[in-house]
């Protein structure tokens, strides 16, 4: 009896500070909806400064190199501050007139090489962050990545009243924010998954998964609005900003339920359902499954769930397409005569923003569609293959007009990142609880890292590719990118067909025939 009754007292130690706090003011228990709520708001902000950071980078490409093709926002004013010279020790710094080492001939090739670098070690980071994520406490472990992806950020802002001119030293601090910065993804989804069960999982993460739009969007506003103030503050105001969030989600965030003392069983006991609705599928095993919990799953165990390898390598195509799009849009507009005109890259920056908004959308519908058909596969594979035509109607008539153009961009947007956001999110959550894995809940990272962690390959190939590829032909891009969607679409036909076969076998007809069948049989 005596180590029973201290088990309450144990779980309340282990609920975050803010939670016991919310308590003492309600006087007692949060409901488990509101531990939910909690649980989407936190993450959801934590998510959207990850990205913010992450957009930071490309909108300060302009000041930092003007002359380059860049993919950010260009500022006609000038405005002098104390910074250093070409003889490494210049009066002023002119925002137009560059930053050494990046505004020499190679300036261009450089930038790409801090892209190229972040995304690397991204997706290498991915792998390891999904391991440590499912043998760690989350909360723990996306609050030290939260702080370390604002301290490295800061650090690259810190180069301009430093005047550091070593190339070198901005490789190396953007490189370890892509390690801190991989931290994130498994970690929100694996929380996420662990509060929501499977029934409306795709609609939930798909308006959920708005965060990436709303990070990219907030962190374009905030780094132009201070780039006139310096390109440092670009950086380190942004740093500061996921920083403080950081210590939200520590004081704030449930991981599980069971972290906070909540009996999944009672909870969907006391919730009202139809006649004959199944219960939502839990994604935490029951009491009898302890041993099995806290077994983590390995990394080649992770590979070997059904499903987990043809997702993960769709995504490295549907990623490559959509960060190709992230990082080379504005600067394709800029350079193609819309009605015969040429737009500046502000208005170019800004047209490009539909993009987000297409997938928006894009994402609220693949999941409400694939939790309607049960069919996440399907939906996936149907949302590539229509972005084929969608990238090719682009191409050949978004010049014809700005309705056009924005009408074709938008519809781009919506099939590109449909596919990428549901299978980032609630296929990630569904493969991290799959039945082979007997109610262990101790995939959900590493899974999560494993599925997005391959995206982020293709992620840094694609826009590396558009590179070369672009200076020869914009039409052969487009091409590239068609044929990646086709690829990505066409690894999921075995999954596909699995998923029509279970949908034609579970039809009233099918089950009509068989009974006719059986009674012919018998007589």
């Amino acid at each position: 009896m005596g180590p029973l009754g201290e088990m309450p007292a144990l779980r309340n130690h282990s609920k975050p500070l803010g939670i016991r706090f919310l308590e003492y003011i309600k006087k007692g228990k949060l409901s488990y909806k509101t531990h939910q709520a909690i649980v989407l708001i936190v993450t959801f902000l934590a998510y959207t400064s990850y990205h913010a950071t992450r957009k930071t980078t490309s909108i300060v490409k302009s000041a930092l190199d003007p002359q380059s093709p860049d993919v950010g926002l260009k500022f006609p004013w000038r405005i002098t501050y104390l910074s250093s010279p070409a003889e490494n020790k210049r009066v002023s710094w002119v925002l137009g007139d560059g930053w050494v080492p990046f505004n020499g001939s190679d300036g261009s090739a450089l930038l790409g090489e801090l892209d190229v670098a972040f995304l690397a070690v991204y997706a290498f980071g991915m792998y390891f962050s999904g391991h440590l994520g499912d043998r760690m406490n989350l909360r723990i472990f996306l609050t030290v990545g939260m702080i370390g992806t604002g301290l490295f950020t800061s650090l690259f802002g810190v180069g301009y009243w430093a005047n550091i001119h070593s190339f070198y030293y901005y490789l190396i601090v953007q490189m370890i924010a892509g390690l801190f910065q991989s931290t994130g993804w498994p970690s929100v989804v694996a929380v996420v998954g662990n509060w929501f069960g499977k029934k409306k999982r795709g609609l939930i993460m798909g308006i959920w998964n708005a965060h990436t739009s709303v990070g990219n969007i907030s962190g374009s506003l905030i780094a132009s609005a201070l780039l006139s103030y310096g390109w440092g503050w670009s950086f380190v105001v942004p740093g500061l900003i996921i920083a403080f969030i950081g210590l939200s989600v520590f004081l704030l965030l449930p991981v599980s339920p069971e972290s906070v003392g909540i009996d999944r069983e009672e909870d969907l006991m006391d919730s009202p359902r139809k006649n004959g609705e199944e219960v939502t599928e839990p994604l935490l095993g029951s009491d009898s499954d302890t041993e099995i919990k806290e077994k983590a799953v390995g990394f080649i165990e992770a590979w070997k769930i059904p499903g987990v390898a043809p997702f993960a390598f769709c995504l490295f195509f549907a990623k490559l397409v959509a960060y190709t799009f992230l990082y080379w849009l504005p600067f394709y507009i800029s350079h193609t005569a819309i009605e015969g005109k040429y737009l500046s890259s502000e208005a170019a920056g800004n047209l490009s923003t539909f993009f987000d908004v297409g997938g928006v959308l894009g994402g609220i519908l693949a999941g409400h569609i694939s939790d309607r058909l049960d069919a996440r596969a399907i939906t996936a594979a149907t949302f590539m293959y229509c972005a084929i035509p969608a990238l090719y109607f682009y191409r050949t008539y978004g010049h014809i007009s700005m309705v056009m153009n924005v009408a074709l961009m938008f519809i781009c947007g919506m099939f590109v990142n449909g596919p990428y956001a549901l299978i980032t999110t609630a296929v990630s959550a569904d493969l991290g609880t799959h039945s082979s894995l007997k109610g262990n809940s101790k995939a959900l990272a590493t899974v999560t890292a494993i599925i997005d962690g391959t995206g982020s390959v293709g992620a840094a190939i694609g826009p590396l590719l558009t590179g070369y590829i672009s200076a020869k032909s914009w039409s052969a891009v487009f091409t590239m990118l068609m044929g990646a969607a086709l690829v990505a679409g066409l690894l999921l036909t075995r999954l596909v067909v699995d998923e029509v076969v279970a949908r034609v076998s579970k039809s009233p007809q099918a089950g009509s025939q068989s009974t006719s069948q059986d009674e012919e049989v018998g007589v």
